[in-house]
């Protein structure tokens, strides 16, 4: 039996996260598999997956922050903000050259801190029961609603400067639901020059970062798949605040009873979000989250 726990996967280019996800399945020889925060076949990077009951976990880890190496290419809009798709305009050469580094990086700051940020048509929001990125393959118009998103982070490391181009490699640290394609889109259009991405990796989803990631094809490979997994104990020790219960609580907690949310003595107040409800031997018991003076569970993960 394939243990449930989390697969941390270095996903490649040219295929879906579901693609992935099928992968994985024929590999464990299980159905349950999904994934956290799915990235487009062009970009490659981390891509959490759950087998089994640690699938009840993902919709929780998808909520962490994210950072991602990416190269916009100034100079060209296109109809996917990336160089995928069709180009919509292109630049002067001229105007490129009169762009300096200053002004670049004064636009990058606009695009920093909490912004209103339209996302891209390729993305995967619904539009009347419609993929947005599937309306934009029919041809079909559409104009997304914009939503509050957090660039904690938007660095340009290196900037290239061709004839037509000006290529930045940045560094972009963001708050779930942030598309680094629209950030590109956004400076090309702030610049009056038009932007896309050329390159997109995620590098970090909350503490699970690209050096730990297992390259797809190796996983595939591997003589013990399974090995990879990361456990739930260690899963909720390490992405969730934790909560020691007692052995009562823990049969309430079993059987489906309310426990009572007092705080431990000298401690802070527990925060708002997802909380690990554990024994005193690490175990995961369940995610809760205070709902008044009780405890609301989110998933039960005790037998």
């Amino acid at each position: 039996m394939i243990p449930a726990g989390l697969l941390v996967i270095d996903k490649p280019s040219g295929i879906t996260s579901h693609g992935v996800v099928s992968v994985v399945r024929r590999t464990l020889h299980t159905r349950k598999v999904g994934h956290a925060g799915t990235l487009d076949p062009m970009a490659t990077g981390v891509l959490i997956l759950g087998v089994d009951r640690a699938t009840r976990v993902l919709g929780y880890l998808a909520l962490s922050d994210k950072e991602y190496l990416a190269t916009i290419r100034l100079g060209e809009a296109t109809v996917t903000d990336d160089s995928e798709g069709d180009v919509l305009s292109a630049a002067d050469s001229a105007v490129l050259r009169s762009i300096s580094d200053e002004v670049i990086a004064a636009e990058v700051t606009v695009l920093t801190g909490e912004i209103d940020q339209v996302p891209s048509a390729v993305s995967a929001i619904k539009v009347d029961g419609k993929r947005a990125h599937a309306l934009v393959r029919a041809g079909e118009d559409f104009v997304l609603k914009s939503r509050r998103v957090t660039v904690q982070g938007f660095e340009v490391r290196v900037i290239r400067r061709g004839l037509d181009f000006i290529d930045l490699d940045v560094v972009v640290n963001c708050s779930t639901g942030t598309y680094v394609r629209a950030l590109a889109r956004d400076l090309g259009e702030a610049l009056q020059v038009g932007g896309h991405l050329t390159s997109l990796r995620r590098s970090r989803v909350g503490s699970w970062s690209q050096d730990e990631a297992v390259d797809l094809q190796e996983f595939v490979d591997s003589a013990d798949p399974a090995g990879y997994l990361v456990g739930l104990d260690a899963v909720a020790a390490r992405a969730f605040r934790t909560r020691e219960v007692t052995n009562a609580e823990s049969e309430f907690i079993r059987t489906g009873r309310i426990i009572p949310w007092a705080e431990p003595s000298g401690s802070d107040p527990l925060p708002a979000e997802p909380v690990a409800l554990v024994t005193d031997q690490g175990r995961l018991m369940a995610l809760a989250q205070r709902r008044g003076a009780n405890a609301k569970y989110l998933a039960v993960f005790a037998e």
